[in-house]
């Protein structure tokens, strides 16, 4: 069963936490980092680049600007631009972006839960990866970014949500990208131990988007337990940050592909080979999705084509096989495109599907990719199939919303 805590935050001050809260480092371009911490003092990113303050260069990653990075967060504590929380108490967040409305509560889960299987996974990580984003965590000593997950939809919780939302939120405030997040501290007794209870009642809950997060938290946690004689398992290394939303309240968006040549071939050559796996039909429309399973968009010398694969041709009792993502590959992107692999071929690019089918359109309209695929979007209960049987999906099969924003609620590894 899950073990979902509470616990005692590190937040910015209610005046300053729209300065604050930032997006992921990777979503700001260079200049957009160095116009962000130029206007911003206040800005997350300032903790996450310290060196725009002193002016000295460090290596990204390095142990140097690691320990930069942990000197900076201690001095927005001491200056109280944040505040640590009294009590163990969960968050409730809430995002509504682009009329879709978001409710989750923000906690802690246990690196246990991760091991022992609790915690699904659908994601293969990186070993490289993992190493650095524990060294990160071991050095800096914080969770910034939650780890996504979800969870069967719980009336216990919706009720507590519903009435904790009906009060004034702690938090409320709406970013330049026209997104608004309100953020109400659950520090009651009575609420705190009925949250607790009813996640551990939950016999699963699934990684959305963090899976590296996940098992950086996991090897940092076994590591400081190999480091000392005897642990309690109340050890702050012992949990890692997480928001958790019920299945109904995330959407997960499809993620598409753009290729940058056709492999020799022309259109016409390029649409009868597609045609022996796949029933072809052009589309007259400006733009176009999708509109089912197993059905794809191509773009391609400025016109739509819907692209269906033949039923014969993929095993629908598979849980990778019958993927979308899988099909893609298996019958267009490796057999006509030579592209066999997603991470490290440098002909193929993907588009996350909240940028629209227009985005795949503008793409080979501008001669960055002579073709595009658009595909129909992972369904919950398809990425929970994948996850409880133990598979693993292909590389940029899902693109889930909301994000959330960095810096926004803080979880100290430091005890």
């Amino acid at each position: 069963m899950a073990k979902v805590i509470p616990f005692k935050a590190i937040r910015p001050q209610t005046d300053k936490v729209h300065l604050v809260a930032s997006r992921s480092v990777d979503g700001y371009n260079t200049s957009e980092i160095k116009d962000k911490l130029a206007a911003n003092p206040y800005s997350f990113l300032h903790v996450i680049n310290p060196d725009f303050e002193d002016g000295i260069k460090t290596k990204p990653g390095s142990k140097e600007r690691l320990f930069k990075v942990k000197a900076r967060f201690k001095q927005f504590v001491n200056e109280q631009i944040f505040l640590i929380e009294e009590s163990p108490s969960y968050y409730l967040y809430r995002q509504i972006k682009n009329g879709d409305e978001f409710i989750g509560i923000i906690a802690c889960t246990s690196i246990d839960d991760y091991m022992n299987g609790v915690i699904k996974i659908h994601e293969q990580t990186l070993t490289s990866r993992e190493e650095k984003l524990k060294e990160y965590l071991d050095i800096c000593g914080f969770n910034a970014e939650p780890v996504l997950f979800c969870y069967p939809n719980d009336i216990t919780i919706d009720q507590i949500s519903d009435n904790v939302a009906m009060q004034r939120p702690d938090y409320d405030f709406t970013t330049t990208d026209r997104v608004r997040h309100s953020v109400w501290v659950i520090s009651s007794q009575e609420n705190v131990n009925l949250i607790a209870e009813r996640f551990s009642k939950i016999p699963n809950i699934y990684i959305a988007d963090g899976h590296h997060r996940s098992a950086s938290s996991t090897l940092l946690g076994k590591s400081r337990r190999d480091s000392v004689n005897t642990f309690t398992g109340d050890e702050a290394f012992n949990y890692y940050l997480g928001v958790f939303f019920s299945e109904s309240q995330l959407k997960i968006y499809d993620y598409n592909r753009v290729v940058k040549d056709l492999n020799g071939l022309s259109v016409n050559e390029l649409i009868d080979q597609l045609s022996s796996n796949f029933i072809i039909s052009g589309i007259n429309d400006l733009d176009f999705k999708p509109t089912e399973k197993h059905e794809f968009s191509m773009y391609v010398d400025g016109k739509w084509y819907s692209l269906k694969i033949k039923n014969a041709h993929f095993n629908s009792q598979d849980p990778i096989d019958s993927l979308d993502a899988a099909i893609l590959t298996n019958y267009i992107l490796s057999p006509i495109f030579d592209i066999h692999d997603l991470k490290t071929d440098k002909r193929i690019a993907f588009i996350p599907g909240i940028k629209g089918s227009k985005e795949l359109k503008k793409q080979v309209d501008e001669g960055k990719a002579l073709v595009a695929f658009g595909l129909y979007p992972v369904t919950m209960e398809h990425l929970k199939w994948i996850a409880d049987t133990n598979n693993i999906m292909p590389p940029k099969s899902t693109w889930v919303e909301p994000k959330m924003r960095s810096g926004l609620i803080v979880y100290s590894l430091e005890d």
